[in-house]
Order: C-alpha cells, then sequence, then structure tokens
C-alpha cells in the first residue's frame, strides 16, 4: 500500500512540476538583462498559493511562446535575490525593458487579460 500511494505521490507532484513556470538562477537571470529584449521576472515561492496561480499562468504564456524571457525566481531558495530586487511580498513580477530598466512591478495575482496587455505594451509581442 505505501508503494503505491508513494508512486502515486511522485506522479501527481512530477505532474503538477510540468504545469509550472520553470525555476531559474537570479544571478544568471541579471546578466541578461538590459542585452536588448525585455525580460519578466515573476518572484515567488512553490509553496505560495498565488504564486502558483502565476506559475501556471506563465507557463502556459512560455509554452506558447518560447521566445519570450519569462523566468521565475524562488525566493524560498534564494532568499539574497528577494534582497537583491527589493522584493517585500511574494507574488511580485518585475518588467524590465530592453535596456534593463524597471519598468513595471506589481504584487499579487495578476488576470490574464493584464498578463496579455503587458506583454504587447513592453515589447515582448513581434509585430
Amino acid at each position: 500500500m505505501k508503494k503505491i500511494f508513494l508512486t502515486s505521490s511522485l506522479f501527481v507532484v512530477s505532474l503538477f512540476a510540468q504545469e509550472m513556470l520553470e525555476e531559474s538562477k537570479y544571478a544568471f537571470v541579471a546578466s541578461s538583462i538590459g542585452k536588448g529584449k525585455p525580460y519578466f521576472l515573476e518572484v515567488g515561492a512553490e509553496s505560495c498559493h498565488s504564486c502558483q496561480i502565476m506559475g501556471k499562468m506563465l507557463y502556459k504564456i512560455k509554452a506558447s511562446h518560447p521566445n519570450y524571457n519569462i523566468h521565475f525566481i524562488n525566493v524560498a531558495k534564494d532568499r539574497k535575490s528577494a534582497y537583491e530586487l527589493n522584493v517585500r511580498m511574494i507574488p511580485t513580477q518585475i518588467i524590465y525593458d530592453k535596456k534593463g530598466n524597471e519598468v513595471f512591478r506589481n504584487i499579487g495575482v495578476l488576470p490574464q487579460e493584464k498578463l496579455n496587455t503587458l506583454f504587447k505594451e513592453f515589447g515582448f509581442v513581434e509585430e
């Protein structure tokens, strides 16, 4: 019985993980910001329910638009990044323009329609 429970638990965890935006290291992402493309950072933690909601929405967007620079920064594992990004609450979304300037910041869950608007407004969508 324990083996069946463990196997089904691992399946659920792996299924859940596939629907979430993959974690990025902030040090890697920071070295790329400001080099000609806009960046969207989702700052949160895997254990945060609102972060999970955002992660699922952003996963779908990233799957549809793999060229978008969308990154999940897990502050539960990298607490220093929260300090460097001046994040006080999670989830926090931060958008940087092509030159590396912060142009948008939000705390909380963004509706899908607002995300679509932001990606168009800040140059993620190439027409």
